[in-house]
């Protein structure tokens, strides 16, 4: 989806369309959870801290947050997804894959796929969606970027070596901000000088994704579509109007947060064994904690005691804008998938 959170926003509000908006946060404080195209022209980007959003975007307009409203949209847009195809992968509420190899609307071509599920999603939503069309999650990922906003790419088999070959390092997926930093210091700038280094040398440099490197710059990608990828955490998080400063406040509301993540695990009947505590300081540095205990659980007084633990042992008596608890370590297990052969008309 094209800016989505700041879009459904748009739409839904005539009087913000073609204006520059930040979705979270306002001008004081808060992070950006989305931003307009209209805001993106101006170096607004989501993740920023609100108060640098408005130096660099004077005229930007905070818009609060209705996640409720956002999933409601997810869901309409993943009901049409699988009006096509079972084996759709979310990656966020905005974003996912979809395997059409064989589909169950029988058509021959995976672009009139595409275009075609953009215009449903526009006719459903009022909202534009951009499309990517490859052999392979990496570069069909690559693609719905080349093209926004309200686009679709094609990358056939025929071009990918050198799509591949002429792509900036910065746009790989899987490549982030100081990876690619690092690499155009090495002189690494496009796909074509990522391959002139071998498996070995990029493990040696980058570490294990090396290896992912290598085959992504060569157009290899064999992950399948998994349409039952289970969550490897369980986390929420809050950040508020004012800073806090108390200990027991904080511990009010690392009691909630601990109650909204075990109503996650009994839903999803998982269990974990790793408990996280985020904070973020006024000064915007962010620090995460965690242990590890002996048995899986899903119960609130077992998570909150290490919750209230973590907290008394490494606050630092600074005021705290966020605070998040986590569940990972969880005793599930993903059934192995098989890769297939894509044999779809382009």
């Amino acid at each position: 989806m094209d800016a989505f959170f700041a879009s459904v926003e748009q739409r839904d509000n005539p009087e913000l369309r073609g204006k520059p908006i930040a979705v979270g946060g306002n001008q004081d404080r808060g992070v950006v959870a989305a931003a307009s195209y209209e805001a993106r022209q101006f170096g607004v980007h989501s993740a920023m801290p609100s108060r640098i959003a408005a130096r660099k975007c004077p005229n930007l307009i905070f818009v609060p947050h209705r996640f409720d409203v956002y999933r409601e949209v997810s869901q309409q847009i993943r009901a049409i997804f699988r009006e096509y195809t079972d084996l759709v992968e979310p990656l966020s509420l905005d974003e996912a894959f979809l395997d059409v190899t064989h589909n169950k609307m029988e058509m021959t071509s995976a672009t009139l796929i595409a275009e075609e599920i953009r215009q449903r999603i526009h006719q459903t939503t009022k909202l534009t969606a951009s499309a990517g069309v490859s052999v392979n999650k990496f570069l069909a990922k690559v693609a719905s970027d080349q093209n926004k906003p309200d686009g679709l790419t094609l990358i056939p088999p025929a071009e990918v070596d050198q799509f591949i070959a002429e792509l900036p390092i910065k746009k790989f997926f899987g490549v982030g901000p100081a990876t690619a930093e690092k690499m155009q210091r090495m002189g690494i700038l496009k796909g074509a000088d990522l391959r002139n280094f071998s498996r070995p040398a990029l493990v040696q440099m980058f570490g294990k994704i090396g290896s992912y490197y290598w085959h992504i710059c060569r157009g290899i990608d064999n992950r399948p579509v998994r349409p039952d990828r289970i969550a490897k955490s369980v986390s929420v998080e809050t950040t508020f109007e004012k800073d806090l400063t108390e200990l027991t406040a904080m511990a009010d509301i690392l009691a909630g947060l601990t109650e909204r993540v075990v109503k996650r695990l009994k839903s999803s009947e998982v269990r974990g064994r790793t408990v996280s505590l985020k904070y973020r300081y006024a000064d915007f540095t962010v620090h995460t904690r965690s242990r590890t205990i002996s048995d899986y659980t899903d119960e609130h007084a077992d998570i909150l005691t290490v919750i209230h633990e973590l907290l008394h042992q490494n606050f630092l008596e600074q005021p705290v804008r966020l605070l998040g608890v986590g569940m990972s370590q969880l005793n599930t297990q993903e059934a192995p998938a098989k890769a297939g052969q894509l044999t779809l008309g382009f």
